[in-house]
């Protein structure tokens, strides 16, 4: 038993000792001939996706997905990751993630960031780009955390990683009218007409859409459009949305929706996936989420 534990510890002992060499050997080869090493001795970062998952008038919320690749011949631990987003070179938000990532040697895992941008800041970014008639744009991400590898003890990494893709404008969803049918003992069918406005080059199509229809805090109403709808590019599309309402609570703030519109708040509720037609994986399949606020006075017309 003695006799295998110590053979079990030279055997450990040499694996660490040639970790370490090789780390420091590329090292030293790499740094004598000028060339960069990150993508050897460093984790490798590679954005996959987004999923927006609100827009709101404060701020604009989503999940940016990030590839961490490990090339080390060793694993590693890191207990947290601190980033900043920037967009055409401007930073749009600055966050840290706080759970451990754990990763094994020559083995990737994949991270939900969240990420909160005012919308102010957004807007601005958006605006110049416009402005400038600029059709794509650089999205990067500047990362640093502390990895606590075996042998070598604790490193500090930063890695910048960018990708070039197509400015993409988030969709403007504004709702026109609502047509309240006929009144019946245990649902009302009713009709949506929305204007969804794509700023972009390109057409996508919506897909699984979900809608909730609050009005003076009552939710009264709701509908899901399964099939896919395109959304024309650089253009305003008009979608036709079925909702189906609840008599019951309906009536409850029929009074005010007939004789109160000005003082009386809506609240529409918004999800579905953004399918981008050329395959662009970055929003391909990517959840999009809006809330859009107001009072019945904003319609042209409230239909009975």
């Amino acid at each position: 038993m003695k006799k295998g534990l110590i053979i079990g510890l030279l055997v450990l002992l040499i694996a660490g000792a040639g970790a370490y060499i090789w780390y420091r050997t590329t090292l030293d080869r790499r740094e004598s001939t000028g060339k960069p090493y990150d993508n050897t001795l460093k984790p490798r970062l590679e954005l996959t996706r987004f999923n927006i998952t609100n827009v709101a008038e404060e701020a604009i919320n989503m999940e940016m997905y990030l590839l961490i690749d490990n090339p080390l011949p060793i694993g590693f631990k890191a207990h947290q990751m601190d980033y900043t987003v920037y967009i055409a070179d401007t930073p749009v938000v600055k966050d840290s993630y706080k759970k451990a990532i754990e990763i094994k040697s020559g083995d990737s895992t994949l991270l939900a960031l969240p990420v909160k941008i005012l919308a102010k800041t957004m807007t601005q970014v958006l605006k110049t780009l416009e402005r400038k008639g600029i059709d794509s744009t650089t999205y990067k991400v500047r990362s640093s955390f502390a990895l606590d590898v075996p042998i070598l003890g604790e490193k500090t990494f930063a890695i910048t990683m960018e990708r070039r893709l197509p400015t993409f404008y988030l969709p403007e969803i504004k709702i026109e009218d609502i047509d309240f049918g006929p009144l019946g003992l245990k649902r009302t069918d009713v009709a949506a007409k929305v204007n969804i406005t794509n700023k972009n080059k390109i057409p996508f199509n919506i897909s699984d859409a979900h809608y909730t229809v609050t009005i003076d805090g009552k939710e009264i109403a709701d509908g899901h459009q399964p099939d896919p709808i395109l959304i024309k590019a650089q253009a305003t599309t008009p979608v036709i949305f079925p909702v189906t309402a609840r008599p019951g609570k309906t009536l409850s703030v029929l009074p005010k929706m007939l004789f109160d519109k000005k003082d009386t708040p809506y609240l529409v509720t918004f999800r579905c996936k953004l399918i981008d037609k050329k395959g662009d994986l970055a929003f391909k399949d990517s959840k999009f989420a809006s809330t859009i606020r107001g009072t019945l006075d904003d319609f042209k017309k409230l239909k009975k």
